[in-house]
């Protein structure tokens, strides 16, 4: 490991209190731009002092625990503020499906924070603060088919309805994509600060060209305590305060969305059970309400009975139902057989851990991978047995929103 990063005595590593550094957003220079946001708070990175790929297949959780050790190992850290967050910090993102390439750590070489009115800066290494250069625009947007079209994709829904409706499984979440070209470069630094300012409920991302909004809490650490946000069932806003009142009723009443929330929570809970000495979760779910859709929601919280760090947590928990279904390996198969694409890191892990073990991990959701001019934007659905297709791209449509939104602006 020592060889393949190049380490050949301990990494430098300080983290000291700063000021109120304002927008975190804004201080981000335009290479390599890492990010983990909400409401105003969270980290944003810089410069690679460490990166890796991590290879495909069922160990690969274990291999990235292993990587970071030793990276973190390596470190002779000076920490005058002493919480979560401090100290080396490894951002990542995994794909959704074990055996897809794509999975990626990286240990920035600079990383600025803010949480509960402290801010602090940790550097590696003789770290240069690189100028912040002017955000650009990226022009003209044009958009084209992804790996299916639109009837296409109502096609596969209404496959994977009739194979539930068969008994084949319980539910199972479909995905599609839609491609984005653009004028000139997409400089990832105004996507952050796009969603950040409109959507500030969810956790704004951006790692090894990912990013999104994503309203869905994974796993958060923070010591022995975890917290997780279940989101599954799902509608669009209205067009009107009435019709939105409507909706959001409507939501809170479907038996197929009930159903669909139930089987992640039955998911969550039974992941989470063996790994906690105490779990809560609630008996009915809340709404969530976003600028494009509401949600059903339920808030879990427990705590871990043997000091898993917040990437073991990751590893047990995912896929979960909202993103695959019911059950899990089948939905995989089917998701395989019937989606046509590599869904790459979208409905994946995506997050931060420090050295502690700390941290906090979403699925990226509402998202797009980014590369030059070109962005392959994601968004998809939880089938049922009484799923409409017609309804079910209508609701990933609005998912799009998110990133076109972000791509396009007001």
């Amino acid at each position: 490991m020592s060889v393949a990063l190049g380490i050949t005595r301990p990494l430098p590593v300080r983290t000291t209190s700063v000021g109120d550094p304002g927008d975190l957003l804004q201080s981000l220079p335009k290479t390599a731009p890492y990010a983990w946001i909400r409401h105003g708070e969270g980290l944003v990175g810089w410069g690679e002092a460490a990166r890796v790929a991590v290879p495909p297949g069922p160990g690969r959780f274990a291999w990235a625990r292993e990587w970071l050790t030793d990276v973190f190992g390596h470190a002779a850290v000076r920490d005058d503020v002493g919480t979560p967050g401090t100290g080396p910090v490894a951002f990542g993102t995994f794909t959704f499906d074990e055996d897809s390439p794509g999975s990626v750590l990286v240990v920035p070489q600079a990383v600025l924070a803010r949480r509960d009115g402290h801010a602090w800066l940790t550097t590696i290494g003789d770290t240069t603060l690189e100028r912040f250069s002017p955000i650009r625009t990226p022009g003209r947007i044009s958009y084209g088919d992804g790996s299916l079209t639109a009837p296409e994709w109502e096609t596969i829904v209404a496959r994977a309805a009739q194979r539930i409706r068969d008994g084949e499984l319980e539910k199972v979440v479909l995905a599609r994509d839609l491609l984005a070209t653009a004028e000139r470069n997409i400089d990832i630094r105004l996507l952050l600060a796009r969603l950040a300012t409109r959507y500030p409920d969810c956790y704004t991302f951006s790692v090894a060209g990912l990013v999104g909004a994503t309203p869905e809490l994974l796993i958060r650490r923070t010591g022995q305590e975890i917290e997780s946000l279940v989101l599954a069932g799902t509608t669009p806003r209205g067009t009107s305060p009435s019709d939105d009142l409507s909706r959001g009723a409507a939501l809170l009443a479907s038996a197929k969305d009930r159903h669909e929330h139930e089987c992640a929570i039955a998911s969550v809970r039974h992941t989470l059970a063996p790994l906690c000495s105490a779990l809560q979760t609630p008996d009915e779910p809340e709404l969530l309400v976003l600028p494009n859709v509401q949600h059903l929601a339920s808030h879990v919280t427990g705590r871990l009975a043997d000091g898993a760090s917040v990437l073991d947590v990751v590893a047990a928990m995912h896929p979960t139902a909202a993103v695959g279904g019911t059950p899990t390996d089948t939905a995989i198969d089917v998701i395989r057989e019937l989606e046509g694409m590599d869904r790459a890191g979208y409905a994946g892990p995506v997050g931060w851990i420090d050295a502690h073990g700390d941290g906090e991990w979403g699925i990226a959701l509402r998202s797009a991978q980014i590369s030059g001019r070109r962005a392959r934007l994601f968004a998809g659905g939880g089938i049922m047995s009484t799923s409409d297709p017609a309804l079910e791209l209508a609701e990933a449509q609005a998912k799009f929103r998110v990133m076109q939104y972000a791509l396009e602006g007001p």
